[in-house]
């Protein structure tokens, strides 16, 4: 849901909608440019079904937001609270957007920077989250550069994962290197789901 190139245009097409929980079937926005792949709705259905008991009453991390689809999900499905990191202004206008419409507003913070900066940021506020997901644009190596500062940094809580959507052929090696381990892989048709603990 990222675009590399800031090529975003907001969009006022109701393109996806939250599945389950409290903002149940309310439609959501997302910005359209060059780069940007919106979750589908079934691929999101099969992530959020795989981690269903983990998302209750968690602290939530979306890098990389786009939309805020995935954290709005988890809000919708009892999240206490989540963060959205995105730079590029279209993304924002839609994730302010998404979450006045679902009213999850008062459970989010949206972090206005670049990625790198964002964990930066709280690694000095030392803040901490259960579950951090993050889908940023396939094949520009993004994963090993963002994991291994997610784990350097501690922002993981203990017992918590990170979830890395990728293109399928993504390769995790460098999690080898790291003091956490690949949980399980999910692999669709062009893309997968990696689990970290």
């Amino acid at each position: 849901m990222y675009n590399l190139f800031s090529k975003l245009v907001y969009r006022k097409e109701y393109s996806m909608r939250v599945i389950a929980g409290k903002a149940r079937r309310r439609p959501l926005v997302s910005p359209e440019g060059l780069q940007v792949r919106p979750t589908t709705d079934r691929t999101k259905e099969t992530l959020f079904n795989m981690i269903q008991h983990d998302v209750y009453d968690c602290d939530f991390l979306d890098l990389f937001s786009g939309s805020g689809a995935i954290g709005i999900e988890a809000l919708s499905r009892g999240a206490k609270h989540a963060v959205f990191v995105d730079e590029h202004k279209a993304a924002l206008t839609c994730i302010k957007e998404n979450l006045n419409k679902t009213m999850l507003i008062e459970a989010a913070d949206i972090c206005s920077m670049h990625v790198v900066k964002a964990l930066e940021q709280f690694n000095k506020r030392q803040q901490t989250f259960d579950i951090i997901f993050m889908d940023p644009p396939y094949n520009h190596g993004w994963e090993s550069r963002v994991i291994p500062l997610i784990v350097s940094y501690g922002l993981l809580n203990e017992g918590g994962m990170i979830i890395c959507e990728s293109a399928i052929d993504t390769s995790m090696d460098f999690v080898d290197d790291l003091s956490c381990m690949i949980l399980k892989e999910k692999y669709f048709k062009t893309n997968k789901f990696t689990f970290i603990g």
